[in-house]
């Protein structure tokens, strides 16, 4: 089975996330063809086993179609949680209740009062009295009262049923946890020797945790790159910083829409996005997008258009998560994303007027091609890389409507450029010789249907003047 080829028109990529109902081959080829540039592996719900078998499936089947996805990892990162219950406690508003960060410690007060265990046992030199409290997506809210060093002591403000190991969020809190646990190691550990192209670190609060991820990929001779997951408020107050540190950037809606203001959330996702296009780093907008086809067959209208203002602010990436993990309709999923980044691109026109990336001599050698296609109707970008330099900088300068046709000797890094807005990866080898380089993927293009006589091409390559190479920028008409 062939990959379909309508989905070269989108320039929008499309993430979504591998779980039990889209584990098979038949689904994996499935949404392959429907085109899925990237699968992400939730590490929070994988254990090893599991993570090296889809990781070698996903490359089988990509072989098998003639489409290399790119593999993306996440990992956990620090993660506060509640422990274990032998039944679910159901949780009233008004009642106090207590954390507990010692097992089977002994309270101070003869005063009978329902608790869990949590495992961060610093939580009680973090947490001031007056703090909140969310437990399980913010359903559960509680205001923190008192502590010792043993016991949090709260009061329910928001009740719900407590269930097992529920994850707990801390507005405005800083957490003194490791951002590099040792359970995302062993993991991203298992995901380079698997040849992961992405790995994607939970919780991101400074630069300083994207280099100790990074000291650790060099420590395995990893070429993985890094995005970072704003989630938190800590990582929004940073979020430059972190944006130039990292090869990339997820906007994870999920977790920030607990830790901040409901109605700061789109203000933080165009501040994201906007910070990521000054900077050129890839961006993608995660979670939610289209949640009510988790059961239903069509989306609603507030999550098409939540879809269509991701494309309309231009960022590279859109994700799904649980609409593919444990969804009923995860190929539809796909191919409603796929629909829609395709109809609202003609809407849009480029990369806004008031962000100019002229930071070297390459970026406006690259925002001349831009410009170039830009006032060519019809015509398509041609370029070829060995480390991404290239593609990186045209696709980060958002042209208007020309694809990005990008020629690669190196298979990893074309599974990676599958990250980038409009950037199309082909395969080949890189003559020395800069002429023969153009006439060979001008020659595979045409065999590939991609391009035919008369239409045009900005070439944007290096070509040999004298000794030496130079940049350059060429308006080819195809014979």
């Amino acid at each position: 089975m062939s990959p379909g080829r309508h989905y070269l028109s989108r320039r929008t990529k499309i993430i979504f996330t591998i779980g039990p109902a889209t584990e098979s081959e038949q689904m994996l080829e499935a949404l392959i063809c429907a085109g899925a540039d990237v699968i992400r592996l939730n590490m929070a719900h994988a254990n090893h086993e599991w993570t090296r078998t889809i990781m070698r499936r996903i490359r089988t089947v990509s072989a098998r179609v003639g489409r290399d996805v790119a593999i993306l990892m996440d990992i956990k990162g620090p993660e506060i949680r509640t422990g274990d219950l032998e039944t679910p406690i159901e949780l009233r508003v008004g009642e106090i209740f207590d954390f507990t960060v010692k097992p089977g410690s002994d309270r101070r007060d003869a005063e009978e009062v329902r608790s869990v265990d949590v495992n961060y046992r610093d939580l009680v030199n973090d947490i001031r009295v007056g703090d909140t409290v969310l437990v399980d997506n913010g359903l559960i809210t509680l205001e923190v009262l008192a502590k010792d060093d043993a016991h949090i002591r709260c009061r329910v403000l928001a009740g719900g049923e407590l269930k097992s190991r529920r994850h707990i969020n801390l507005p405005g809190v800083t957490v003194n946890l490791p951002s590099l646990t040792e359970k995302d190691r062993a993991d991203a550990a298992v995901g380079i020797e698997e040849g992961v192209d992405f790995i994607a670190l939970s919780f991101v609060r400074s630069a300083a945790d994207i280099a100790l991820l990074r000291e650790f990929l060099a420590e395995k001779k990893s070429k993985a790159r890094i995005i970072a997951k704003v989630e938190d408020q800590s990582g929004i107050t940073n979020l430059d910083e972190i944006v130039l540190s990292s090869d990339a950037l997820m906007i994870a809606r999920g977790d920030l829409g607990i830790e901040c203001p409901l109605e700061e959330l789109p203000i933080i996702q165009r501040r994201a996005v906007r910070s990521c296009l000054a900077n050129a780093r890839p961006v993608i907008v995660a979670t939610h997008m289209l949640e009510s086809m988790i059961t239903q067959p069509i989306p609603t209208r507030a999550e098409i258009t939540d879809v269509a203002n991701a494309i309309y602010e231009l960022a590279d990436c859109v994700m799904l998560s649980g609409e593919t993990t444990v969804g009923r309709y995860p190929l539809e999923c796909v191919q409603t994303l796929d629909k829609v980044a395709r109809r609202i691109e003609r809407e849009t026109n480029g990369l806004p007027p008031d962000i100019a990336l002229f930071t070297s001599e390459r970026m406006k050698i690259l925002h001349s091609a831009t410009v170039l296609a830009n006032q060519i109707p019809g015509s398509k970008i041609l370029t070829f890389t060995r480390r991404g330099t290239m593609p990186h900088g045209l696709a980060a300068l958002r042209p208007a409507s020309a694809p990005i046709l990008t020629f690669t000797p190196d298979a990893a890094l074309l599974r990676q450029l599958r990250l980038l807005r409009a950037v199309e990866p082909y395969l080949m080898p890189l003559p020395s010789e800069p002429e023969a380089m153009i006439e060979d993927a001008i020659r595979l293009l045409k065999q590939a249907g991609r391009i035919t006589t008369g239409d045009k091409l900005i070439v944007a390559t290096d070509i040999l003047s004298g000794d030496r190479f130079v940049e350059s920028v060429q308006l080819r008409t195809v014979l």
